[in-house]
C-alpha cells in the first residue's frame, strides 16, 4: 500500500513513523486510519522498536478529523470509533515497544494514540487533552478506558469532563508521560531510548510487553502465574543461553532474536 500521510524511516532496527497532514495539524481521518492499520499489520520482522511522532513543529495528532465527523449519524459514529480502536489496539498490543514522541498538540485523537503506545516522551512545547465534550461527543478511540488507567480516575475524569488540555510539565506531574525534553532534543532522546531497549534480549522484551499488558487487569494469583509461564519460556530461547555465557565470561551479549 502506498502511504500518503505516513512518513516512514529506518535506521539499526529502529523505525520512526511520523504522521503526517499538515494542513490540519495531523488530524487523524479515515484515510489515515487506513494507512496506520496496513503498516501495523505488515510492519517488518526485523523491526525491534517503533517511535510514533507528528510531522512539523506544532502538532503530534490535533486530534480526530472534525470535518469528517460531522455529519456522521449514529451507526457511522460507531464505526469510525471502532476503526481508530482498533488501530490503536494495534499498536498497544503490537510484540515490539512503541513509543510516542508528542512533538506538540496531542488532543482528542492524539492524546488516544500517545495513550495507545508503550511509553510516552514530549516536548516541553506539547499539550494534552481530551476536549470531545465541548464537542458533543465523548473520547472515541479508547481514551476513557486508558486515560484513566495510566493516570488514575481522578485526574482522567476531569480531564475529560472540562475538556482542559494541559501542558507537558503536568502531564509529566501526573503520569501521563515519562520524560519532558527542549523541541530539539525529542528525537534524539527517543532514538536513545530506542537503542538502550535494541540492545537487549528482543524475545525477552517480547515477552515482559505481553506479560505487561496481560497481567494488568488480572487477579494477583493468575497474574503471577501468567509471569512465571513467561519466565519459563524465556529458557526456550537461545538468547536466554547467550545472555547469561556472555555475562559470565564478561563479554558483550549478541542476540539472534532466536
Amino acid at each position: 500500500m502506498e502511504y500518503n500521510f505516513l512518513k516512514i524511516s529506518t535506521s539499526d532496527a529502529i523505525c520512526t513513523l511520523a504522521i503526517s497532514a499538515p494542513k490540519s495539524l495531523n488530524a487523524l481521518n479515515s484515510n489515515i486510519l487506513k494507512e496506520l492499520d496496513d503498516f501495523l499489520t505488515n510492519i517488518s520482522p526485523d523491526i525491534r522498536v517503533l517511535i510514533i511522532t507528528g510531522d512539523g513543529e506544532k502538532s503530534f495528532v490535533a486530534g480526530a478529523d472534525i470535518s469528517e465527523m460531522q455529519n456522521l449519524n449514529e451507526a457511522e459514529g460507531f464505526e469510525f470509533g471502532r476503526l481508530g480502536a482498533q488501530v490503536f489496539r494495534k499498536i498497544e498490543v503490537l510484540p515490539i515497544p512503541v513509543i510516542a514522541a508528542v512533538n506538540g498538540f496531542a488532543l482528542g485523537g492524539g492524546c488516544e494514540l500517545a495513550l495507545s503506545c508503550d511509553i510516552r516522551i514530549a516536548s516541553n512545547k506539547a499539550k494534552f487533552g481530551q476536549p470531545e465534550v465541548g464537542l458533543g461527543i465523548i473520547p472515541g478511540f479508547s481514551g476513557t478506558y486508558r486515560l484513566a488507567k495510566i493516570v488514575g480516575m481522578g485526574y482522567a475524569k476531569e480531564m475529560i469532563y472540562t475538556g482542559r488540555a494541559i501542558k507537558a510539565d503536568e502531564a509529566l506531574r501526573i503520569g501521563l508521560v515519562n520524560a519532558v525534553y527542549e523541541p530539539e532534543q525529542l528525537m534524539e532522546e527517543a532514538n536513545a531510548l530506542a537503542g538502550r531497549i535494541v540492545k537487549n534480549a528482543p524475545i525477552a522484551v517480547r515477552y515482559a510487553k505481553v506479560s505487561i499488558n496481560e497481567e494488568y487487569d488480572l487477579a494477583a494469583d493468575d497474574a503471577i502465574a501468567f509471569e512465571n509461564k513467561m519466565f519459563g519460556k524465556c529458557f526456550a530461547s537461545k538468547d536466554q543461553k547467550e545472555g547469561m555465557t556472555a555475562f559470565l565470561t564478561k563479554r558483550e551479549a549478541h542476540f539472534t532474536n532466536e
